[in-house]
C-alpha cells in the first residue's frame, strides 16, 4: 500500500491580493475547543467573548456570520490560540478555503461568500 501525503496549506494557495503594510490583517484569538485549523480557513467572532471559532451555516451568537480568514495553521484544541487572519480589502481563491463543517453545499457557501464580501473580501470562482 502506497503512502498517503498531505501537503500542508499555505497562505499563497488561498491569497492573491491584500493591501500593503499589512492593511488587510488583523489579530484575535481563536477559541478553544475549535480543533487544529489550517491555513485559509474561514472564521467568524463569537460576539460574546470576541473570540474566532469556524464560520457556521445557522447560529444567533456571532459564529452564523462569516467574517475573516487564518492566516497561519493553529491549533486551539485544548487552548485559546492566538492568530493572525484576513479581515478585509482583499481577494481570495475559493479553491484554498477551508469552511466549517456545516458550511457543507453550495447555498451555504455562497451566503458565507456574501458575509466575506460585506467586509470587503472578494471570493473569486478559479483565482
Amino acid at each position: 500500500m502506497g503512502a498517503t501525503l498531505n501537503s500542508p496549506v499555505y497562505v499563497s494557495d488561498w491569497l492573491k491580493y491584500e493591501a500593503g503594510s499589512y492593511y488587510s490583517r488583523g489579530s484575535g484569538l481563536v477559541a478553544s475547543g475549535s480543533g487544529a485549523l489550517v491555513s485559509g480557513t474561514v472564521l467568524a467572532k463569537v460576539a460574546a467573548t470576541g473570540k474566532y471559532v469556524p464560520a457556521a451555516a445557522s447560529g444567533s451568537d456571532g459564529s452564523q456570520t462569516a467574517s475573516t480568514i487564518l492566516v497561519a495553521p493553529v491549533d486551539a484544541t485544548s487552548a485559546d490560540a492566538p492568530c493572525i487572519v484576513v479581515e478585509n480589502h482583499a481577494l481570495v481563491s475559493h479553491a484554498g478555503l477551508t469552511w466549517g463543517s456545516t458550511i457543507n453545499d453550495a447555498t451555504k457557501r455562497a451566503a458565507a461568500i456574501a458575509q466575506l464580501r460585506a467586509v470587503g473580501i472578494k471570493v473569486r470562482e478559479g483565482a
